[in-house]
C-alpha cells in the first residue's frame, strides 16, 4: 500500500490535489460529527448546514474568530480551522507548484502547435535568420501567417535571437519550440500533416550533412502527409544519401555547389552576384512562372514584350526550364513562362502593341572570341576545388590560374583539368609586401577565398585585410583587375565596401535566400538551378552603348528589343554612378519598359546570352 501511495503521490500536482480532496473530504466530515455529536449548535441546523459550517470553516480558518457557543462547539471549531490552515496552505502551495511547471514547459516550447499553412524550420544555423527575414518579407501582405521553428535550443534565446538580427516580424507570426528534429516525438510537436513546407538546415559544425539526413530520414519515416522539403548540404558526396533517405518529396540544395558557381560567374561577370541576390530576395524583382492562353502560338521573341509590369526571362517545359531560348521558340498551350515581377499581382499583360525607338536601337560588333587568361586565387578552403573545376569549364585553353596560400591543402585535388595550368605559391595573404611578390597587376582576375581553417568571423576579419591590400595596391600601381571575394556574415559587407572590390558573395545568406524561396515555391530550383549552371544562358553585365545610343533618353523596350534582335533576353541594366550604394549596387531589375531612362559611359545593361 505504501508502494502504491508513492507512486499516486508521484504522478505529479493532480495527483496530490485530489489526495488532498480526500483529506479535506475526511476533515469535514469529523469536524461535521463532533459538532453533532458533542454539542447543540447552532441551534436548530440540520447535518447539512452543520457540513456547510464544518467546509467554510476548512477553507477559512479566520471565521473561527466570529463564532459563539459552548466550550466543546469552539474547540471542535478551533480545531477545524487549524487543519484547515494546513490544508489550505498545502493547496496554495500545489497550485503555484503546478502552475510553475506549466508556465515552464511553455516556456520550454514543449507544447504542440495547432498551426495550418504554417513554414516549418528544422534545425539552428545563421541561416536561419536570411530565411526567416525573407519568409517574413513574402508574407508580408498575409494574414495569418506563420514560421515554426523546432531546434535543439532554448526556446526564449531562440526567439529573443530572431527579434535582434529580424526586428518586427509584422502578419507573420513566430512560434518556437525547443526539441530534437531528427527525433520522432519532437516532429510531432509541429503539426507537420498541416505545414505548408519544411526548410531543413545544416549546423554548423562537424558531420552537418550526417544530422541533415538523419532529420530526412525522421520525415521520411513519419506517417500522415508528406508536405514539400527543401534540405541544404555542404557536400555534394553526400546527395545520393540524402535522397534516399528523404524520398521524392524533398529538394536538396549543394551549399558548397551553388556558392562555388556564383563565385566563379562573378570573377567573370561584374556585378553577377548583385544580379543573383536581387533574383533570389523578396525585395524587388521575384521570379514566377505564369500561364497565359493569350501567349499560346506565339513566338518567345514575342512574348519579351507582352508585359507592360514583368519581364519574361525563359520558359518552363515537359522537358525542363530553359532561360533564353531561341527567339523563334513557339510557346505552347503546356508551357509556363518564367518572368521577372515586383509581385505576382501586377503580373498582366499590356494593353497593346509595344513601342520602342529604332533608331536608338544599337548594331554591336561581334563578341569577340576566348582568348587565355590570367587568374589569381587568394586563400583556400573545401570549396575551392569545386570553383577551380568550374573556372576550367569558363576559360580558353592555355589560361593559367596561380593559387597563393598559406592552407595546408591549397592545390591539393586538381588533376585532370582540360583548360587551366595551375601554380601553387606559399603565401601569406594579409601581409602586403607578400602580395607585391606576387605581381597581382599581372592578372585580369582576383579571387579571395574565405580561409575554413578559421572561425567566420575571424575569416571575415583577414579577407577584410587582404581586400584592403589588394585596394591600396591598386591605387598606388595604377593597375586594374578584377576582384571577387567570398565571406561569411551579410553585416561585413558594409565594411568590405570600403575596400570597392567588383563583387562580394556571401556565401551563407545566397544559401538562406535561395532554401526561402523554393520554401515558397519548389518548381524554382529549376530556374536557380539553370541560372547557376554554365551549360545554357547566362546572366551578362554588357555595355549600354553596345544596346542604346549612349547619353540618349530611351525606353526599356528599346533596351529589349535591341537584345532580342541579337538573341539575348534584357532583363535590367546597372548604372557605374550606383555600383558602391548599397543595397542594389546600381542593379535595377525589371524597371518600367515606358519610363525613360539614359544610359551612359560605364553603364550596363544586364542580359542573358548564350556567352
Amino acid at each position: 500500500m505504501r508502494y502504491w501511495f508513492d507512486n499516486t503521490m508521484s504522478r505529479g500536482t493532480a495527483s496530490l490535489i485530489g489526495w488532498l480532496a480526500l483529506v479535506s473530504v475526511g476533515l469535514v466530515l469529523v469536524v461535521a460529527g463532533l459538532t453533532a455529536w458533542l454539542t447543540d449548535e447552532p441551534e436548530g441546523a440540520g447535518f447539512g448546514e452543520v457540513l456547510w459550517l464544518s467546509l467554510m470553516h476548512a477553507m477559512t480558518p479566520s471565521k473561527v474568530a466570529s463564532d459563539k457557543g459552548s466550550t466543546a462547539f469552539l474547540a471542535v471549531m478551533f480545531v477545524g480551522s487549524l487543519a484547515g490552515i494546513f490544508i489550505v496552505s498545502i493547496l496554495v502551495g500545489l497550485l503555484s507548484n503546478g502552475l510553475k511547471q506549466k508556465i515552464d514547459r511553455l516556456r520550454r516550447g514543449r507544447s504542440m502547435i495547432a498551426e495550418t499553412g504554417h513554414t516549418v524550420v528544422l534545425g539552428w544555423s545563421d541561416q536561419v535568420f536570411t530565411i526567416i527575414g525573407e519568409l517574413v518579407k513574402a508574407h508580408a501582405s498575409q494574414r495569418g501567417s506563420v514560421i515554426a521553428v523546432l531546434a535543439d535550443r532554448d526556446k526564449l534565446d531562440m526567439e529573443e535571437e530572431i527579434r535582434e538580427h529580424i526586428g518586427d516580424t509584422g502578419r507573420t507570426r513566430l512560434v518556437c519550440r525547443t526539441g530534437r528534429p531528427t527525433e520522432p516525438g519532437d516532429l510531432r510537436l509541429m503539426n507537420l500533416d498541416k505545414a505548408r513546407s519544411i526548410v531543413v538546415l545544416s549546423p554548423d559544425g562537424e558531420d552537418s550533412d550526417a544530422h541533415v539526413i538523419k532529420i530526412l530520414l525522421a520525415l521520411a519515416k513519419r506517417a500522415g502527409d508528406h508536405p514539400p522539403v527543401v534540405a541544404s548540404l555542404t557536400s555534394s558526396r553526400n546527395l545520393a544519401a540524402a535522397r534516399l533517405a528523404g524520398g521524392s518529396q524533398v529538394h536538396l540544395v549543394d551549399s558548397d555547389d551553388t556558392a562555388s558557381r556564383l563565385i566563379v560567374q562573378s570573377s567573370r561577370q561584374s556585378g553577377m552576384s548583385v544580379v543573383c541576390m536581387d533574383l533570389l530576395n523578396f525585395d524587388d524583382g521575384e521570379i514566377y512562372l505564369r500561364s497565359d492562353a493569350a501567349l499560346t502560338g506565339r513566338s518567345y521573341g514575342e512574348a519579351l514584350h507582352a508585359y507592360q509590369t514583368a519581364t519574361v526571362i525563359g520558359l518552363r517545359r515537359a522537358g525542363g526550364v530553359v532561360l533564353n531560348p531561341p527567339m523563334d521558340t513557339v510557346i505552347t498551350a503546356d508551357d509556363e513562362v518564367v518572368v521577372i515581377a515586383h509581385d505576382d499581382s501586377l503580373i498582366h499583360l499590356a494593353s497593346g502593341e509595344a513601342s520602342f525607338s529604332e533608331k536608338d536601337i544599337t548594331v554591336a560588333a561581334a563578341t569577340p572570341p576566348l582568348e587565355p587568361e590570367r587568374t589569381l586565387v587568394l586563400n583556400w578552403n573545401a570549396r575551392a576545388e569545386h570553383i577551380v573545376r568550374y573556372l576550367d569549364g569558363y576559360v580558353a585553353p592555355g589560361s593559367m590560374l596561380e593559387i597563393a596560400a598559406d592552407h595546408p591543402k591549397a592545390g591539393a585535388g586538381l588533376d585532370g583539368l582540360r583548360n587551366l595550368t595551375v601554380n601553387v605559391k606559399e603565401c601569406d595573404t594579409t601581409d602586403r609586401y607578400a602580395l607585391e611578390a606576387l605581381g597581382v597587376g599581372l592578372y585580369q582576375h582576383v579571387i579571395v577565398l574565405s580561409d575554413d581553417r578559421f572561425k567566420p568571423q575571424h575569416a571575415d576579419t583577414r579577407t577584410l585585410m587582404t581586400l584592403l591590400q589588394l585596394r591600396d595596391m591598386q591605387t598606388v600601381a595604377g593597375e586594374r583587375y578584377s576582384i571577387v571575394s567570398e565571406m561569411h556574415d551579410e553585416n561585413n559587407r558594409s565594411l568590405a565596401e570600403v575596400t570597392e572590390a567588383d563583387d562580394i558573395v556571401i556565401s551563407d545568406t545566397v544559401i538562406g535566400l535561395l532554401l526561402a524561396q523554393l520554401a515558397e515555391n519548389r518548381h524554382l530550383a529549376d530556374v536557380f538551378g539553370y541560372l547557376f549552371d554554365s551549360r545554357g544562358s547566362e546572366i551578362y553585365p554588357r555595355p549600354a552603348s553596345s544596346y542604346v545610343t549612349k547619353d540618349a533618353p530611351v525606353s526599356f523596350s528599346t533596351v529589349i528589343e535591341s537584345a532580342r534582335r541579337r538573341g539575348e533576353t534584357a532583363i535590367g541594366y546597372r548604372l557605374a554612378s550606383g555600383v558602391n550604394q548599397a543595397p542594389h549596387y546600381g542593379v535595377v531589375l525589371n524597371p518600367s519598359k515606358s519610363q525613360p531612362l539614359t544610359l551612359g559611359e560605364g553603364d550596363s545593361v544586364i542580359v542573358l546570352s548564350e556567352r
